[in-house]
């Protein structure tokens, strides 16, 4: 069935990183029906933009994917944007944070996601790079003081969970010699327990999903990403 997912990638289109700066609104929020609805983490812009980017047509572009090769009913027309200590993200057992470099919570919005992954909650961390780390290490250990950030090995259930994912070998889509790192939070700092956090770092599997239908990206890599992002949304939803 991924013959569908290579046949989407036929016309180039233009230069992803010009589009990400394009002027965009976000979208009314869908109500809870009991649907899986993807939740993007929207934070206050300080220094520049970040959380919008690959919105709204990556999670559109993923969403239809699950609906053709998972059972999960999804909503493909529509998704949710969320601020971290808004009480109804506590319904969406699955977040997706963009660009974490840039992001600076709120003590409220700090509160909010310790509460959030305390009771369940599963955070998609992605697209940031290098010098990004240094922010991301700081904002993430106000959130979770003494967590501990593991290597996660091919053999970690996450890459089993839907897909048998085979290698972790995969590089930022805008420069190939940076080479991806998947890394991750566990609860109680024990790999054996449940993956709180997935943090994709020196990566962008939403660039590589959003581009999908213009051809920019290689199919091969294109299709890992959907892999990887089908198997974190199954494994946040299962543990």
């Amino acid at each position: 069935m991924w013959v569908r997912a290579v046949l989407l990638i036929l016309v180039a289109g233009p230069f992803p990183a010009e589009a990400q700066w394009r002027r965009f609104s976000v979208e009314p929020n869908l109500g809870y029906d009991g649907r899986f609805t993807f939740a993007r983490i929207r934070y206050p812009v300080r220094y520049r933009s970040g959380w919008e980017f690959d919105y709204p047509t990556m999670e559109r572009n993923l969403m239809a994917m699950m609906r053709e090769l998972t059972t999960l009913p999804a909503h493909v027309s529509g998704s949710n944007v969320f601020d971290l200590d808004d009480p109804e993200l506590l319904r969406f057992p699955v977040a997706y944070l963009s660009e974490p470099g840039y992001w600076i919570p709120t003590e409220a919005e700090v509160a909010g996601l310790r509460r959030y992954l305390a009771k369940g909650g599963f955070l998609i961390v992605d697209d940031f790079m290098r010098q990004e780390w240094g922010n991301f290490d700081a904002q993430i250990l106000r959130v979770l003081p003494g967590a501990r950030i593991d290597a996660l090995p091919l053999s970690h259930p996450v890459f089993d969970s839907f897909f048998r994912i085979t290698t972790l070998d995969m590089s930022y889509p805008h420069d190939p010699g940076l080479k991806a790192r998947f890394l991750g939070i566990h609860r109680n700092n024990d790999p054996s327990d449940r993956l709180m956090v997935v943090i994709n770092y020196n990566n962008d599997i939403g660039d590589y999903m959003e581009w999908s239908g213009q051809g920019w990206w290689p199919v091969n890599i294109t299709n890992e990403a959907y892999k990887f992002a089908i198997n974190y949304i199954v494994y946040g939803l299962t543990h």
